[in-house]
């Protein structure tokens, strides 16, 4: 494996200043005598050979060196430099990139198909590896991120079984899926040279196939809750309602009076709509 070392530059000013005397010194000799053009010729030619070492790092950019197909070392100082004219320059960004998935259709672990995406945060930290491990680094950050949230998309549910379930879904834990799809999108890309800042779930959906059976399912789940706690509610109304008045002595129920205040009270309390009350002119019984 290539790992990244620092290569050899110097500051271009002190170069082009250490490189002046020299192009100064070719004319001289053209101009003082014609005898001396061969040497005004050399002077020249090692001039622009010279010349041919100078380039330019941008911030938050990294120049890869090669010599003749070996790798010599990495260059991330900004500005101005110089180095051996014979060494061949790539240009690798450092600067924090985003990636954003296509929508791809996969299976849960409990088979129901689902459309998700994903927003990956990479950069650049080793530039050897990212240069001569693969062939090109950006194609690998996104076909190894659609390929990690494939498996990680089938590795869990879209919701959880039930709602006491402590089991992590894709719908319901989306803090824990993101450190998990970070983590595994980490775990291929580290062979680059490559860092994942962060990763997020940006799309989550049944496909459409199901995603209409899906719904009444999540709306019937949502309206059984719901009645849950309305019948729970209602029972402990009764009970106190019940209790108050035997308490203080306002009416003396028989168990079938009872039952038939409580079948009311329960209609009264979790029906969907207004109950339309009827008075009762006669007596109790």
């Amino acid at each position: 494996m290539i790992v990244e070392k620092k290569g050899f530059s110097i500051n271009g000013y002190l170069a082009f200043f250490a490189v002046l005397p020299l192009l100064q010194l070719g004319f001289g000799f053209m101009v003082l005598n014609q005898m001396l053009l061969p040497l005004s010729g050399f002077c020249t030619v090692v001039v622009l050979i010279c010349w041919g070492g100078f380039f330019m790092v941008q911030p938050n950019q990294a120049k890869v060196m090669t010599l003749f197909g070996s790798y010599v070392g990495t260059e991330k100082r900004n500005g101005l430099r110089w180095t051996i004219p014979f060494f061949m320059r790539k240009t690798v960004s450092l600067r924090i990139r985003n990636f954003e998935s296509a929508k791809i259709k996969v299976n849960d672990n409990l088979g129901n198909p689902i459309e998700i995406a994903t927003i990956v945060v990479w950069s650049v930290t080793d530039s050897a590896e990212a240069m001569f491990e693969v062939d090109d680094y950006e194609s690998y950050v996104t076909i190894q991120s659609e390929s990690a949230l494939r498996n990680l998309a089938s590795s869990y549910s879209y919701d959880p079984q039930n709602e006491d379930s402590s089991d992590i879904a894709l719908r319901s834990h989306p803090q824990q899926i993101s450190e998990k799809l970070k983590e595994e999108i980490q775990e291929r890309l580290g062979k680059a040279g490559l860092t994942v800042h962060e990763s997020k779930i940006s799309h989550l959906a049944y496909a459409q196939e199901i995603a209409s059976a899906m719904l009444q399912r999540q709306q019937a789940t949502a309206i059984i809750a719901a009645r849950s706690k309305i019948v729970e509610g209602a029972v402990g109304m009764v009970e106190m309602a019940l209790e108050r008045l035997e308490s203080k002595g306002v009416v003396d129920l028989d168990e079938e009076r009872k039952a038939m205040m409580v079948s009311n009270l329960l209609v009264v309390l979790c029906g969907d709509k207004n109950a339309q009350p009827i008075v009762n002119s006669g007596s109790l019984y």
